[in-house]
């Protein structure tokens, strides 16, 4: 077990009182909220509170990955939700990977979002490393096979750039801050909830700004893609990367990503009880 590493940046001083502003952010498949903080700390650095935890079954709780659900997953993300919003004018959600899928959700449930900024999302496993053995899924989990195969993490950690994915190999063999391998469980959670989210895409209505590499080894870009086509949101935007792979808050294109949420975010300003749209960009 390690000591918890979810994080909450808030802003000591008062803020205005019509310019309260803050992101609650998630994390991705077998996880934790260590690889948000990079991304958190920019964002309050600019001027938001900034929220992650750990979902059930991540970060110091990996013993009960075999047990949670995607129905867990999403509970706990609109509990969390629940408690911040109230205390905010604009409120952000930004996930990586199954967080992405997570903010969609919570985009599909709640109609006081902000926009939501989605990373890299998982709705389909159906990148450049995703073994073939993923069709074999619905077989192996009617089986005892289910507690006990893993679907390996592949030799790229999801990041392009070389010396930054020695770096994180190192950081996870010392610390329990994601797993190296995909659970049988865990995968059939995200592809459930991968489902789901589909159906009810047409639900979501606040601003969505989807970033996905063209190169990602997890997940191709027909997930953004099908986010962008089901939504009904008046505002949306597609970024697509050239020279990174699944882990784009940490590879060759992070500094693109960041400027591009932060101008993405700052295009809304308080306007009495609502929030609306700057007229220039």
């Amino acid at each position: 077990m390690t000591e918890s590493i979810d994080f909450e940046l808030v802003h000591n001083e008062v803020q205005n009182a019509n310019d309260r502003k803050a992101v609650l952010l998630f994390h991705g498949l077998t996880g934790s909220p260590f690889e948000m903080k990079k991304y958190g700390s920019f964002l309050f650095k600019c001027g938001y509170d900034v929220f992650c935890y750990s979902f059930p079954g991540h970060g110091d709780r990996i013993s009960e990955i075999e047990t949670v659900t995607w129905q867990d997953w999403c509970n706990f993300a609109q509990e969390k939700y629940d408690l911040l919003r109230g205390n905010y004018n604009q409120f952000f959600l930004s996930g990586l990977c199954l967080g992405a899928a997570i903010a969609m959700y919570l985009g599909e449930h709640n109609k006081d979002i902000t926009g939501i900024i989605a990373l890299s999302t998982t709705l389909f496993l159906d990148g450049f490393c995703i073994p073939w053995t993923i069709s074999l899924l619905p077989f192996a989990l009617c089986t005892i096979t289910r507690f006990y195969y893993t679907f390996p993490e592949d030799d790229c950690f999801g990041v392009k750039n070389e010396r930054t994915r020695k770096s994180l190999a190192k950081m996870t063999a010392k610390a329990s801050i994601s797993m190296d391998n995909y659970p049988l469980n865990c995968v059939d959670g995200l592809l459930k909830l991968s489902k789901n989210v589909r159906k009810n895409l047409k639900n979501v209505t606040c601003p969505v700004l989807c970033i996905h590499s063209k190169y990602d080894n997890l997940s191709s870009p027909k997930s953004a893609k099908a986010v962008l086509d089901g939504v009904s949101s008046e505002i949306k935007h597609y970024i697509e990367l050239n020279d990174s792979y699944h882990m784009i808050l940490y590879d060759n294109e992070k500094e693109l990503v960041m400027e591009t949420v932060e101008k993405f975010m700052g295009r809304f300003v308080p306007d009495g009880d609502k929030v609306k749209e700057l007229e220039t960009v």
